[in-house]
């Protein structure tokens, strides 16, 4: 009996050994599963960030009202506000970096900044370097004197000392009728200058101009020289982030958070083609 009972023992202390080994597999297996599936959230983006988790974008903080720097030194602005839905939509936090602007597109193609949120106009030139969203915006360059100037045409600019940003594509009008050109770090910057004497005329967007004026600068407004598409700037190598974006821009038109923006900053949509 005394045998017996110990074969029994035996095999019941084997059959509560095996039990346990295979909860520890099964068990084995669920973490797996669940580490797999975290692989699979971490890893459902395919395209490459500055920083894990974060939008850094570039913006120049001297575009008022696109990107102007607070008392603070904190950027805002309707580039800003555009830059950090679509950092939401895309459930990144965005990290804004203020750049002089004509070195953006630089710091975007090296990998610097993972895009530009700064008014880029979308040129031939400029694709060259970087890959562009759709538009976020339509805009377009227009002529800015002195009230008390006869100037109301590109070719009335002729011979004349225009003033400009830095890196702009509306340096090509001027250059169609001048060689006098001044440069400044920003157009607000020229049309401040502008309205204190300097120069003949300033050529910027028509928006910048319209701010400006609006904020008591003596400037007056004179011939719209074009109408421009305006994108996120995103480096070639990044072409899952580039369709992110556009998805989310997408979305922003849709829910009309673009439009909304728009409105806050200039009184009229501002997102969608001009007819």
């Amino acid at each position: 009996m005394k045998k017996m009972n110990g074969v029994l023992l035996l095999l019941l202390t084997l059959v509560l050994f095996l039990a346990a080994c295979g909860s520890s597999e099964e068990d084995t297996s669920g973490d797996e599963g669940d580490s797999g599936s975290e692989d699979t959230a971490e890893n459902n983006t395919d395209y490459e960030l500055v920083e894990d988790g974060t939008f850094t974008f570039a913006a120049s903080g001297e575009f008022r009202p696109f990107s102007m720097t607070g008392a603070d030194g904190e950027m805002e602005g309707f580039d800003i506000d555009v830059a950090n839905a679509i950092a939401e939509e895309l459930g990144l936090e965005p990290s804004p970096q203020k750049q002089k602007f004509a070195s953006i597109v630089e710091g975007v193609k090296t990998g610097r900044f993972d895009v530009a949120v700064a008014s880029h106009t979308i040129t031939e030139e400029r694709q060259q370097e970087v890959d562009f969203s759709t538009p976020y915006y339509y805009s377009g360059a227009q002529i800015f004197t002195r009230p008390d100037s006869d100037i109301e045409t590109l070719e009335d600019l002729e011979g004349k000392e225009v003033a400009l940003s830095k890196g702009s594509t509306y340096s090509q009008y001027a250059e169609e009728v001048t060689e006098n050109i001044k440069t400044y770090d920003s157009d607000v910057v020229a049309l401040q200058s502008l309205s204190k004497g300097r120069h003949d005329a300033v050529i910027t967007d028509f928006l910048t101009g319209k701010e400006a004026s609006g904020e008591g600068l003596e400037i007056e407004a004179k011939e719209m020289i074009e109408r421009s598409e305006q994108a996120v700037a995103v480096s070639k190598e990044n072409t899952e982030l580039l369709d992110e974006i556009n998805t989310a821009l997408e979305t922003l038109r849709e829910n009309g958070t673009l439009s909304e923006i728009s409105e806050e900053y200039f009184g009229e949509d501002i997102t969608t083609a001009p007819e």
